[in-house]
């Protein structure tokens, strides 16, 4: 694998309806869009920018939606193998279950070729769904050194937006997460030096339960010249809580504050089992939350308060966990997962949906990426674009979004995707990546972690 270095030509996208996303989102009819040095450098009336940039090389959109690209603020690329993956013995019964029998193993099976290809066959997937941002948690503790390089060449090579970590845990032993620790300083020093406007890091951490007060205090202070925050998972389950209680005398948020770990450059997963005073304590430090619900769902863990979240002040956003990119599948399931699971059809709104999805998300965005406007389009903004062939046929405002997202949207309607200004793809034809040969070499990489998982203990 190896960096896709071609830079982005200049680009006139003209005869779309533009999905701005912006502070007072609206829907133009025949926009064009004027991209140039990864940035939307102008943006209008289609026949108004053909006639100033007639030297343009021009994307006629046919009327399709011009959107901001996708963003997913959790996903793992290493999960990728798990798919189609028979788990020897009973059914798993709960979480902890599906940690030891699925997700400890199957970290421990990958190898570094393994890395790199399960990224990029999730990159395809993300491209392929209009994803074009993407903020991974990574784990391979009997491959830890330079694996988020592994990651990183594969997001240069497909051209998407991504921030890295490493999962620090204490579950392989003293030394393993040391060099978890060192993973996480390297790739963040070595970033400097990449100088890519692709590629973002922050400090990962596994969970309270696999993390030592004395791990936690070495993640703090490795991390304290590098200007991060860290990357965890809170509460996904109650077994996080009463790990901590009983080993700590303290819930978990309260521990991992105290310890040095939140703040408003730090993103805490999930957090469905946190308490009233929890939420405070995410509150008052500035800490990102982020909902998974498509994962909650498949492992039984429940439903995170997102609304009553949101209410305090609490920036949630949307996560994938690993699922497909298709980031609109993410909005459906988190709408119809708390209308269920309070049996109230007023619960989750499309505009709480929409914020999370779009403004939350954005904004945790252009934390990585501080001098770029995400998720919008607007003159100065990231030129990250999809174009969508959705025909409504009912009629289609700035203020009905979210129903026809939820109602209407599905994933193949993606047909173009733009990240940084540069094609990815066209007509639903993959542009940096080869997706054939990722796929066959994928499966072929699949039977040795697959015979490596089996033989590896629970």
């Amino acid at each position: 694998m190896s960096e896709n270095s071609e830079q982005a030509e200049n680009l006139l996208i003209t005869n779309g309806r533009l999905v701005t996303w912006g502070e007072t989102s609206e829907l133009i009819s025949n926009g064009a869009l004027l991209l140039q040095d990864g940035r939307i450098a102008d943006m209008g009336d289609s026949a108004d920018l053909r006639a100033r940039y007639p030297d343009v090389k021009e994307l006629d959109a046919r009327d399709q939606l011009v959107m901001p690209g996708n963003i997913c603020a959790h996903t793992h690329f290493y999960g990728a193998f798990a798919r189609g993956m028979g788990i020897p013995g009973p059914p798993m019964k709960d979480f902890p279950d599906i940690l030891r029998r699925l997700w400890w193993r199957l970290d421990r099976a990958l190898l570094d070729i393994d890395v790199g290809y399960s990224a990029l066959v999730c990159l395809v997937d993300a491209i392929k769904h209009g994803t074009t941002t993407l903020i991974d948690h990574h784990a391979s503790p009997n491959a830890i050194d330079s694996s988020l390089d592994q990651i990183a060449d594969a997001v240069e090579m497909a051209g998407v937006r991504a921030a890295l970590c490493y999962e620090v845990t204490d579950r392989n032993g003293p030394g393993g997460a040391h060099e978890g620790i060192s993973e996480n300083v390297r790739f963040l020093s070595s970033l400097k030096e990449r100088d890519s406007h692709l590629l973002a890091g922050t400090f990962g951490l596994h969970a309270s339960l696999s993390l030592s007060d004395e791990t936690l205090a070495d993640c703090v202070s490795a991390a304290r010249d590098l200007d991060t925050g860290f990357h965890i998972h809170v509460a996904e389950h109650e077994s996080d809580e009463y790990d901590s209680i009983f080993n700590y005398d303290r819930r978990v948020v309260d521990r991992l504050s105290e310890a040095g770990i939140l703040g408003p450059k730090s993103i805490v997963a999930h957090a469905i089992h946190v308490d009233t005073v929890e939420k405070g304590l995410l509150r008052g430090t500035g800490t990102w939350v982020t909902h998974q619900p498509r994962s909650n769902m498949n492992n039984a863990v429940g439903a995170a308060d997102i609304e009553g979240m949101m209410r305090l002040g609490i920036p949630v956003c949307l996560g994938n966990d690993g699922f497909s990119n298709n980031m609109w599948a993410e909005w459906k399931s988190a709408y119809f997962m708390h209308k269920l699971a309070h049996r109230d059809p007023r619960r989750a709104n499309g505009m709480d949906i929409v914020q999370m999805a779009i403004y939350n998300n954005a904004a945790l965005a252009e934390m990585f990426w501080p001098d770029l406007p995400m998720g919008k389009l607007e003159i100065g903004a990231a030129a990250d674009i999809v174009l969508v062939d959705y025909y409504a046929t009912t009629p289609l405002t700035a203020g009905n979004w979210p129903g026809h997202i939820i109602c209407g949207f599905e994933s193949g309607m993606v047909t173009t995707t733009i990240a940084a200004g540069k094609l990815l793809m066209l007509n639903r034809q993959l542009l940096t990546l080869d997706e054939a040969e990722i796929t066959a070499r994928s499966r072929e990489l699949a039977v040795g972690v697959w015979q490596r998982f089996e033989e590896l203990s629970s």
